[in-house]
């Protein structure tokens, strides 16, 4: 295994990571947002006014992306599999 191989293949491999997490993060980050300007505007400051609707946004969005997540997930195992004889040396 060449450095630029092992280089590029943990690059892929994050951009997987990146890709398979957005979903869920980016609902969170919108949620959160929300309750945060929502706070701001009524001047409640509940700590679990902020962390449970987070966390039910990214429960949904996870329940709604896993089939995709999954195929993403897949995908790229199928494709480290092809690679391990280059892996070898």
């Amino acid at each position: 295994m060449t450095p630029a191989f092992a280089v590029e293949y943990a690059r892929s491999a994050l951009q997987v990571a990146m890709l398979v997490s957005g979903p869920v993060l980016t609902a969170g980050l919108v949620v959160g947002l929300v309750v945060s300007i929502f706070q701001a505007v009524t001047q409640i400051h509940e700590a679990s006014l902020a962390f449970i609707p987070k966390i039910v946004a990214m429960a949904i969005a996870a329940y709604l992306s896993a089939g995709w997540m999954i195929d993403t997930l897949l995908d790229f195992t199928r494709h480290s599999f092809s690679l391990l004889p280059q892996m070898g040396g």
